[in-house]
This record gives C-alpha cells, structure tokens and sequence, in this order.
C-alpha cells in the first residue's frame, strides 16, 4: 500500500564536493541547508545580508555588492539608538550610521570575494509580496519593526523578477561565468499574508524559477517546496508553528538533496562528520567513568584521523579539556 505521493529528483551535475564554494541567500530554509552544510564541514557563505525573502531584493544585494555599489542611503533609518538599513535583515544594525555603513561594505566585500569563485550558488525564496515605502516608493526587504502604514504592500510581477534576476546573472557572468545556480521556492508557508495569497505568492514563485529556468542553462530546480506539499503532506511533519517543517522534515529533504547534489566521495565524509558531530552532543550519565574516558578517547583518535583535511580544531581542544590533556 502506497501511504505517499513520491516522485523523483533528476540527478544534479556537476555535483558538490569538499572543493566546492557554496553561496546560500534567501529564506530560512537556506540558513536550514547552510547550516547541515557547515556542520558537515563543506565551505559555505550563507545570507551575508540576513534572511531575504523576496527575489527582488536577493538579486539587487548581490548585483550591488558585485559592482562595488552603495545600497540607497534614503533606506538608512535609525531605532532605539541603532541604526539599520531597510535593504537588509535587522542583524545588520550598528550603533553609529558611520559603523552601519562599514558593515555594510565589509559584507559586500565579503560576498563579491565568495561569488568570484562560488561553484554553487542556491537560491530560496519565500514571498513574492514586498513592502514599499509610502514616502518615496522605495522596495524594502525588511520593514524594521516601523509601523504599517509606513508601507503599502504589493505582490512582485513576473516580468519584474525576471528583469531584476537578468541585471544580477549578466553581472555574475562577468566575474564567475562557471558558476552553478540553484534555485527552490521555500516549504514555509507565509501564513501572516494569509492562506490563499501565499498559494498565490508561491505560485508565482515558481512560474519565475521554471521561466529562468528555460531562459537559462546554468540554472537547475531543487523542489523543496513539492517535498513539503506533496511527499510530506501530513501535520505531523511540521513544528508546533505548523508553519515550519519540524526537524524530521528538514533531515528527509536534506537526505534527498545530498543525494542528488552531493558527489559519492562527499556524501561519505559527510556521513561520517554527522556521525562525530552526533557523539559530540552526547551527554553522559556519569563523566567521570572508564567508558566516557574511553568514548572521549576514541573520538578524539577519530577526528584526529579526519584532520587536516577537514577542520576539527575547536572539537579536538574542547574534548581535550574534558579528558584534561594539554593542549
């Protein structure tokens, strides 16, 4: 008996490998995928800017930082004695517009260098509805906690995402013309929108990638989105939010993406780097005893093994306390 809808992944090439850059900008769900890539010790620059949901703003931080230009000062607005930019997630505030905008450049800095020779580059996106400031029409990617009527919303037109995506791959190509794009529309529903308006969002979400994707050859589409509606379509694969996909969820389509993108060699070492990351979590009963001296032993032997290809030197030191050697 057939309890799921499943369906396949066409297979991704070229694959990832430790050799690989890998760029992750977008919705939570990429800070999701960055972040089982970094524990698995792969190099990852992951939403330099913090969390985006929208395309437009995605590609406009990035063509901005590739061209060495300044994101619109008229966006700088200041809150409870910080300052902050509405092109950007709230983590990137400062105490001083001085300061805001060398975060600034040292994030662009930061981002253009990756890019430059980024293999993969993976793209969430998570609403095609966008804040514009009433007082000069300007698109906002975070409204910085100000008041709603500051702001009238809108849904992003096809035409629009498209054009806003062609400034920033003709910029790309430029500079990095090997590079791999990625792109998924996120599982999250956006549920403050309301039900029927993030369908559509989404909806429109996906009409884009699968345009760009005809448009252009170096882009592929990991369905993350039809991984949650269609394979995992059941309560209980979501948090108590029941907006968020619970961790089950998160490591079922984290399974399939490493499989379809992952070369052999990778998704072993992978394996393994989970599996130490895993006994590192361990929390015994009695620290004290033969056996969590040995375990500690032999994790330390194991890791000192996978060294230096893979960096382990922070996991080593703290086992090192725990077993008091000297360091």
């Amino acid at each position: 008996m057939q309890l799921r809808t499943t369906f396949e992944i066409p297979s991704f090439h070229p694959k990832i490998s430790y050799k690989s850059g890998i760029f992750t900008m977008g919705s939570c769900f990429s800070a999701m995928l960055a972040g089982k890539l970094l524990q698995r010790k792969f190099t990852v620059l992951d939403n330099p800017f913090g969390t985006v949901f929208n395309p437009v703003s995605i590609f406009d931080l990035l063509t901005q930082a590739l061209l060495h230009q300044k994101p619109d000062p008229r966006l700088v607005l200041e809150r409870q004695q910080r300052f902050y930019h509405y092109g950007m997630h709230s983590l990137v505030s400062a105490g001083t517009e001085k300061q805001l905008w060398e975060m600034i450049e040292s994030h662009q800095s930061l981002t253009r260098e990756f890019l430059s020779s980024a293999s993969h580059i993976f793209f969430t996106f998570g609403s095609a509805f966008i804040y514009e400031l009433k007082e000069n029409g300007q698109l906002v990617s975070n409204c910085q906690k100000q008041p709603q009527s500051l702001f009238n919303k809108r849904l992003l037109g096809l035409e629009e995402m498209r054009d806003h995506f062609g400034y920033f791959y003709e910029t790309l190509q430029r500079l990095n013309p090997a590079a791999q794009i990625i792109l998924t529309v996120s599982p999250v529903r956006h549920s403050k929108d309301g039900i029927p308006e993030n369908q559509l969002s989404k909806s429109l979400l996906r009409v884009m990638v699968h345009q760009l994707g005809e448009a252009h050859g170096q882009l592929v589409y990991f369905p993350s989105y039809e991984l949650m509606m269609d394979d995992l379509r059941d309560y209980r694969f979501y948090a108590e939010d029941m907006v968020h996909p619970s961790p089950q969820a998160e490591n079922y389509i984290w399974e399939l993406f490493q499989t379809c993108y992952l070369d052999k060699s990778s998704m072993e070492s992978a394996k393994m780097i989970a599996e130490i990351n895993r006994a590192l979590q361990h929390r015994p009963l009695h620290p004290e005893s033969v056996a969590h001296i040995q375990f500690l032993r032999d994790l330390l032997h194991r890791m000192e093994r996978l060294s230096p290809e893979f960096d382990f030197s922070r996991e080593i030191e703290a086992v090192k306390v725990k077993l008091g050697m000297d360091l």
